[in-house]
């Protein structure tokens, strides 16, 4: 029905087209049957006899007549084109493309576009300066705005700042000069009225032939007013005797399409228009109609159509809009097949065989009776959730998060308990060897407590302590081991691993969780996902969309929020003032400071000089430590057993205390060049305070800041609000997925259309008819075709075929 629709459409806009020019000598009624001849069965019979009595007779009315009756008509196709937006399911036939016709689409698509006529080796070298290398990327070359030509206008009725369509005859045209530049001008009417045409930049010879005296053509363009006189600058000319061109340009909606190098607006819609007449049909519509109809969007085809050649009827407000219809429904189609993926892996893994572990564990009773504190009722709700888990057959695949602080790391132990208590082994990774460091030593204040053998493997561990510890796994003498995704590519035997706790700090390590399986021999073992700082909710589902969340949402008891302020440059001292008040009243600090080594380039403040200029000249009185990322393991411990003993009061640090470092009587955070920082890297150093009953501080120092700077309000988000999820959603907002995830993960989240952010709502709707999908069809079997796209677009960055 919908090509039906689509050609009667094309015969009706033609009809409509440069005032109704072909209107007088049309025959509709012959045209009207050889189309329902075409199409025997694509419309109602209700709808077929309305139109045949419209037709009927309409070659031999006048003029006027005919206008009215094909007003009527466009209103009747308008009507059901919306009755059939509105169908119920049962209304839509199952079709599926065939995976023949999918493969031959998908081989005439991928061609390169030096097979399209008029782009030869020049254009097409020009178009892939912008990333257009084939036939489906110039399809999804989408206008960036529209013009409204469907109306010439007399001169004599425009207005300043239109930007319009006149017809009319030149009177006279020749180069002229204001204050001693030159210019070119053409005077043109059409009996309502004379408007002057400008060029300031010109080619003389060529403009005199474009309009010599008594030439008819169409000018396009912004109309201005100098000296009470009306004109366009630069506008765009069309003659008369330029059909072609007429029909693409005029008495229509005419797609802006974004600029490429030395080619004009009118010959990239002369590409495109070629393009889409011969090409659009072979663009895969591969999500089932019903599903469309659910999530309300138009099939890939249809939207592209409307997109680059918007019909006469179409609103001019609606096309316009940043989330109009056609817009959402391509950003659906590539959120449906990310979801997709993820409901494909997700199945996959339910069934799977893993381990049924005994969750009633002497070791966690033990434990938590031994803990100084207890656990917030979020974090017990979060380990009922794991036991759930890991006491079924089927592999445990959870997200857990929550806000710096939150006591994930005791949530985490208590889950290696329960697999070390079934005689497992339990594995740590971490991105970097720094923070599998920290997280060792966080974990060893509980592993020494319950007597349970714990070990480090990074690059930095010695020969002849790697040895110890591949012996050690290899026989299960080691329970846990702590380490960089190098635990699963190095020589590394496990005796028994049945659980894998990773820290993904933002990153994604879907391609890490495949190799797991060569390590537990056979069997899938668990996986317990954490993360540093919360995760939007829009990156959850973007990028843990495989995994059930757990969320720990309380803080534990007596936890007072973090006052943060902005300092700047100039009053930078009173930041200083106020933490040598806090040193005084026993308490401790941190000073974070961007970089390492000094650098002219960002102009940055050193750790070391930095460090060595605060003891000498700013805290003589005070001891000062200084940490970085350079130093040995026992030198960084060193220096943090000192802090945590009180002998340092001030520890001078790069980010290397982001993640891990707990020191309760610290109370003041100074970070140097905030500006520098993300919001939720920001939020992460200053949940290195705050982690007792004493109020803290965090002072945000920035430079070359005005308080109205775009940088400045997006630090006043820290002073607003502790929620980690708030700043996160912010975060994501300024910096987008890509950067948030981290350069690694940049090509990751690369959508021609969607924005997980702003098309949340649309996320939704693609992950549950995803998910309802593979429901449905858990192999996809019935749909060989959208299973070949899938991997064609995920294979790659989700490694599908590793989970199967």
């Amino acid at each position: 029905m919908e090509e039906w629709f689509n050609s009667l459409q094309k015969i009706l806009n033609s009809l409509s087209k440069n005032n109704f020019s072909l209107l007088a000598k049309a025959k509709l009624e012959q045209t009207f049957k050889n189309l329902m001849a075409k199409y025997p069965s694509s419309y109602p019979e209700e709808l077929k006899n309305s139109l045949m009595d419209l037709c009927q007779g309409f070659d031999s009315l006048s003029l006027k007549e005919k206008k009215l009756r094909l007003s009527k008509i466009e209103e009747l196709i308008k009507k059901e084109k919306t009755i059939g937006a509105n169908k119920s399911e049962e209304d839509y036939p199952q079709t599926v493309t065939s995976i023949e016709e999918y493969r031959n689409n998908l081989r005439i698509l991928s061609s390169p576009i030096n097979v399209l006529k008029g782009i030869g080796p020049k254009i097409a070298k020009k178009l892939e300066k912008k990333g257009l290398k084939t036939i489906e990327d110039l399809l999804f070359f989408i206008p960036r705005t529209y013009e409204d030509r469907r109306t010439v206008t007399p001169i004599g009725r425009l207005r300043t700042n239109d930007k319009a369509v006149i017809f009319g005859e030149i009177i006279r045209s020749g180069t002229s000069f204001y204050t001693r530049r030159k210019t070119y001008e053409a005077f043109i009417t059409d009996g309502s009225g004379v408007l002057t045409l400008k060029w300031f930049n010109f080619h003389e010879p060529t403009l005199r032939s474009l309009l010599p005296k008594g030439r008819r053509i169409y000018a396009i363009g912004v109309v201005n007013r100098f000296l009470n006189q009306l004109e366009m600058i630069h506008p765009e000319i069309i003659g008369e005797d330029e059909e072609e061109k007429i029909h693409r340009e005029i008495g229509q909606i005419v797609p802006i399409y974004p600029s490429v190098e030395n080619l004009s607006e009118s010959m990239i819609r002369k590409i495109m228009k070629g393009l889409v007449e011969e090409y659009l049909q072979y663009v895969n519509t591969l999500i089932p109609a019903r599903l469309l109809i659910k999530a309300k969007v138009l099939s890939l085809r249809e939207a592209l159509e409307i997109l680059h050649n918007p019909t006469n009827k179409a609103k001019m407000e609606d096309i316009l809009k940043e989330d109009n219809i056609y817009l959402k429904s391509i950003a659906f189609e590539e959120l449906f097949f990310l979801e997709l993926a993820f409901a494909l892996r997700k199945s996959k893994l339910s069934i799977e065989k893993g381990i049924a572990f005994k969750v009633e564990s002497p070791l966690v009773d033990d434990f938590l009776r031994k803990l100084p504190f207890d656990l917030t009722s979020a974090q017990k709700r979060v380990i009922e959730e794991i036991k759930r888990d890991m006491s079924r057959e089927v592999p445990m695949n959870r997200l857990i998060q929550g806000d710096v602080g939150c006591g994930k790391t005791v949530v985490a132990f208590l889950s290696s308990l329960i697999a070390i208590d079934n005689g497992y082994q339990v594995a740590f990774m971490a991105p970097t060897e720094i923070l599998a460091e920290q997280h060792y030593r966080n974990f060893r204040q509980y592993t020494q407590l319950m007597g349970i053998q714990s070990a480090l493997l990074t690059g930095g561990v010695s020969p002849s302590r790697k040895r110890e510890i591949y012996y050690g796994l290899s026989t299960g003498y080691i329970n846990l081991i702590f380490g960089t995704h190098a635990l699963f590519q190095e020589n590394v035997e496990f005796k028994k691993l049945g659980l894998v706790i990773i820290d993904e700090q933002h990153r994604f390590g879907v391609l890490q969780r495949a190799a797991l399986r060569d390590k537990a021999k056979g069997i899938v073992p668990d996986t317990l996902v954490m993360t540093a700082t919360p995760i939007p909710r829009t990156l959850a589902l973007t990028v843990y969309g495989d995994l059930d969340v757990s969320i720990i949402d309380e803080m534990p008891k007596g936890r007072k929020p973090v006052k943060t302020s902005i300092y700047y440059e100039s009053n930078r001292f009173s930041a200083y003032e106020a933490l040598r008040e806090e040193i005084k009243k026993g308490h401790q600090a941190y000073i974070i400071l961007p970089l390492i080594e000094e650098s002219e380039a960002l102009d940055l403040k050193a750790v070391m000089s930095y460090g060595e200029e605060l003891q000498k000249k700013i805290f003589p009185e005070f001891k000062v430590g200084i940490l970085h990322g350079k130093m040995s393991s026992s030198e960084k411990d060193a220096i943090m057993r000192e802090f945590k003993r009180g002998d340092i009061k001030i520890l001078v640090s790069t980010t290397v205390v982001e993640v891990g470092v707990d020191v309760p009587n610290a109370t003041v955070m100074v970070i140097e060049h905030a500006e520098r920082f993300g919001l939720s890297q920001l939020h992460q150093l200053r949940g290195r305070v705050g982690r007792s009953d004493k109020q803290s501080y965090c002072f945000l120092i920035g430079y070359n800041l005005s308080p109205e700077s775009d940088a400045s309000k997006r630090l006043k988000i820290l002073c607003q609000t502790n929620d980690g999820f708030k700043i996160a959603e912010e975060d994501l907002k300024i910096r987008g997925p890509g950067e948030l995830l981290g350069t690694q993960q940049s090509g990751f989240l690369e959508f021609k259309r969607a924005d997980p952010v702003r098309d949340i709502d649309l996320l939704i709707k693609a992950r549950d008819l995803a998910f309802e999908l593979i429901n449905e069809d858990p192999t996809l079997e019935r749909y060989p075709a959208i299973k070949e796209e899938l991997y064609r677009r995920w294979e790659e960055r989700l490694k599908l075929s590793e989970i199967a």
